[in-house]
C-alpha cells in the first residue's frame, strides 16, 4: 500500500518516461529503493512539475519521447535552471553525442539493472551541489 503523504526524508525523483510499462517498472524500482517518485510522460509535463515542486532532488529522463523537446534538451534545461537538481538521462535507442549532455549529468543505456539505476541516482544526487534529501520546512 502506498503512503498518502511523502515521508520528509525521502528524496524526490522526477521520472520522465512516455512508455507506460517502462515508467511503471521504474516507479516500482525507485519506490522499493525508498525514493518518492513524481511522474511525467514528456518533458513539457516534467517542466511544469519541476517549476511547481521545489522538493525535487533528481530528474530521471528518457531521451526519445513526444513533446517539444527530447531528454537531452530537457537535461540541459534542468541543468541551466535548477543546478541543484541531479540529472540522469537514459535511453535504449540512442547514446549521447558531443554536446548532448550538460556538465554533471550522467547517462545509462537501457536495459538497466535495478541496482545500477538506484546507484546512478544516488551518485548524481551526491555529486550535485545542494541536492539530496528534502528537509522539513
Amino acid at each position: 500500500m502506498k503512503p498518502h503523504r511523502r515521508i520528509l526524508k525521502q528524496p524526490v525523483v522526477l521520472l520522465v518516461e512516455d512508455e507506460p510499462l517502462v515508467r511503471l517498472t521504474q516507479v516500482d524500482i525507485l519506490r522499493e529503493a525508498e525514493f518518492w517518485v513524481v511522474e511525467a510522460q514528456d518533458a513539457d509535463e516534467a517542466f511544469d512539475l519541476l517549476k511547481a515542486r521545489p522538493d525535487i532532488s533528481a530528474v530521471l529522463t528518457d531521451v526519445n519521447m513526444p513533446g517539444s523537446m527530447d531528454g537531452f534538451e530537457f537535461a540541459r534545461l534542468v541543468r541551466q535552471g535548477w543546478p541543484e537538481v541531479g540529472v540522469l538521462v537514459i535511453s535504449g535507442k540512442t547514446g549521447p553525442g558531443p554536446g548532448d549532455l550538460p556538465p554533471n549529468t550522467d547517462f545509462l543505456h537501457k536495459p538497466i539493472r535495478p541496482d545500477d539505476l538506484v546507484a546512478a541516482l544516488v551518485k548524481i544526487m551526491a555529486t550535485t551541489p545542494q541536492s539530496g534529501v528534502a528537509q522539513e520546512s
